[in-house]
């Protein structure tokens, strides 16, 4: 093939890629490299809801247990990668139990994608990964309600080398596919599901499933390992190079759905007075300490105040004559910031006019 430069209409015989956009905002996957991680620590055990890394969250359910790190293992043009550590074997997996790690898109960013209707895309999912273990893992798509699922399984055939993988499929074109603010699509991989967890491979189907049947279980074999970076969803058949964004771009993108008032790198409760905010307690009960947020949240946040001299949570620190932590809750939250602190009757120890500082966090999670 060749390209011709036509001064008039620009390069011509160019292919289009993947029959959509060549340039600009492909990969509808935030935090796709794994840079991002506002929640700082070495390590977080997998439970129900819970996250390390921004937009990746965990699940355990059954007798099992796993890590997830944050790590600079990772294939050439990629700085971070996710690490999951099994560190108790679940080896008789019970038919309702789980270990799964998700990503949840919301509906506004995959509206483009026509899920549920006649014109739904053809898109690909593509990821690096190793594992300790070979074989075939497992894990599926879905729509928010979770009633309408496609499972899929994908080949590691070395043990701890870097291998790229792509799942390219037709989305869903019936069910109930958010275009709002809440789950739109979600996809995860499995690391070990019980038999009722478990569908068709590589078909549309009604059910919640995490995987397909005959897959690998990580969670089965203690110490065992598995890494994913270069996280990528796109339009089209065809797995492009991944589309990196910076770490600033990143950042500001994760803000949406969690913020916080520390230093970045600095983990929620440390006790410091760096990033804090502080007002004045007009009355009793009604501090006015009002931050705005970083960016819009996806939603009302939960906010959770933390004590600058002690890092408690549930707790300013009155720095004029009572000089003690006092209980306090975020009011009056809305999408960009709280309006001040709220102290319950139980512990009303100052008559107001005292000045107050806090550290928070704000949570708006999918």
């Amino acid at each position: 093939m060749s390209l011709v430069l036509n001064g008039t209409t620009g390069i011509t015989n160019l292919p289009s890629i993947n029959s959509g956009q060549i340039g600009g905002r492909r990969n509808i996957v935030i935090n796709g490299e794994m840079q991002i991680s506002q929640r700082v620590g070495t390590t977080a055990t997998a439970a129900s809801d819970t996250y390390l890394i921004d937009r990746y969250r965990s699940f355990a359910n059954g007798g099992g247990a796993y890590t997830v790190q944050q790590v600079t293992d990772t294939p050439a043009g990629f700085k971070n990668a996710a690490k999951v550590t099994i560190t108790t074997a679940d080896s008789s997996i019970a038919a309702g139990d789980y270990y799964v790690m998700q990503y949840r898109a919301e509906g506004v960013d995959i509206a483009h994608l026509n899920c549920g209707t006649s014109d739904a895309e053809t898109v690909t999912l593509s990821f690096w990964v190793k594992s300790s273990l070979t074989g075939n893992f497992g894990g599926a798509m879905r729509n928010g309600a979770a009633d309408r699922n496609y499972p899929y399984l994908y080949n590691i055939a070395q043990a701890n080398t870097w291998e790229k993988k792509s799942i390219t499929l037709t989305l869903d074109t019936t069910g109930t596919w958010l275009t709002t603010t809440g789950q739109g699509l979600v996809f995860m991989w499995d690391f070990g599901s019980g038999t009722s967890l478990q569908g068709t491979a590589d078909q549309w189907q009604a059910g919640n499933f995490h995987s397909a049947g005959s897959q690998v279980k990580l969670i089965a074999t203690n110490s065992a390992t598995w890494y994913v970076t270069g996280v990528q969803l796109e339009v089209g058949s065809t797995a492009t190079e991944f589309e990196h964004k910076s770490f600033g771009e990143e950042l500001t993108l994760c803000q949406r759905y969690y913020t916080t008032s520390y230093s970045y790198g600095t983990a929620a409760g440390t006790a410091t007075y760096d990033g804090s905010v502080k007002g004045e307690s007009y009355r009793a009960d009604r501090i006015d300490i009002c931050p705005q947020f970083k960016v819009a949240m996806r939603a009302v946040p939960t906010v959770t105040i933390y004590s600058p001299t002690s890092g408690s949570a549930g707790n300013v620190y009155f720095d004029h004559s009572v000089n003690a932590d006092r209980t306090a809750v975020g009011s009056q939250i809305g999408m960009t910031g709280f309006g001040s602190c709220y102290r319950s009757a139980g512990d009303l120890a100052h008559n107001g006019d005292q000045h107050a500082t806090c550290q928070y966090t704000a949570a708006a999670e999918l």
